[in-house]
């Protein structure tokens, strides 16, 4: 009787250690798979984190400079003679035409005559202005502006001669398509002021708008420079 005992004793103890070893092993299991579902989770979102980075960077905007659209200046201008000034080696509108490219970093063609005859004496050159305006002339320009499509805003600037554009500021006017552009003219005179050459302007591009025309003293250009400058400045800040 006590050796039957005694074998169930032993075997109920071979039971009990085997459970024993079946539980450590599923703990062991369980904490190794625990581990790796931790580390899993640590891994995604190191990954998530470093995605959502870049991502941010590559979809961060790019900031432009200004409005975006193109400006150019556009200007005829002659030197040598002229009214209450003498003879000069920058024209008057040429002067107007850099304080504006200076403030506004608009780009700048200077409409130059293809067969230059214009006389260098103020009498001969108000001569040869008076006949092409007879004439309804259109002297031709030496150069094109290059890819005019891609302005928006031309500064359009003339000296007044005999109450008028310059002929050849017309020729400037029909060689391009204004469609949708935006026009601000601008002028030296001798005391006639703007003389109505913004109908005038329009007239000539029809499909353009062209606003108000800044009327500037030829003389003020050579002797009060500083003037004209703070004169434009305000005309541009409108």
């Amino acid at each position: 009787m006590k050796r039957i005992i005694a074998l169930l004793t032993v075997i109920a103890l071979v039971f009990a250690l085997a459970a024993c070893s079946a539980n450590t092993k599923n703990d062991s299991t369980e904490a190794a798979t625990t581990a790796n579902i931790e580390t899993t989770v640590v891994k995604e979102s190191a990954t998530e984190g470093s995605n959502t980075e870049s991502t941010a960077e590559n979809s961060a905007p790019t900031t432009e400079t200004g409005s975006g659209s193109k400006s150019i200046v556009v200007y005829f201008s002659r030197t040598g003679e002229q009214y209450g000034v003498g003879v000069i080696e920058k024209g008057n509108t040429a002067i107007v035409a850099e304080m504006i490219v200076e403030q506004t970093g608009a780009d700048s063609f200077e409409i130059l005559p293809k067969n230059d005859n214009y006389p260098m004496t103020y009498k001969e050159l108000t001569d040869v202005a008076k006949e092409e305006q007879n004439q309804n002339a259109r002297p031709e320009i030496k150069d094109t502006v290059p890819n005019f499509d891609q302005y928006d805003t031309v500064y359009l600037g003339y000296p007044i001669w005999w109450g008028d554009l310059p002929m050849i500021c017309y020729t400037f006017l029909e060689s391009y398509d204004f469609s949708g552009k935006t026009i601000i003219p601008f002028c030296t005179h001798a005391g006639s002021g703007n003389a109505g050459t913004q109908s005038k302007i329009q007239s000539a591009a029809p499909n353009a708008t062209v606003k108000d025309v800044l009327a500037i003293a030829g003389t003020d250009t050579q002797n009060n420079p500083d003037s004209v400058k703070a004169t434009v400045t305000d005309w541009l800040n409108q």
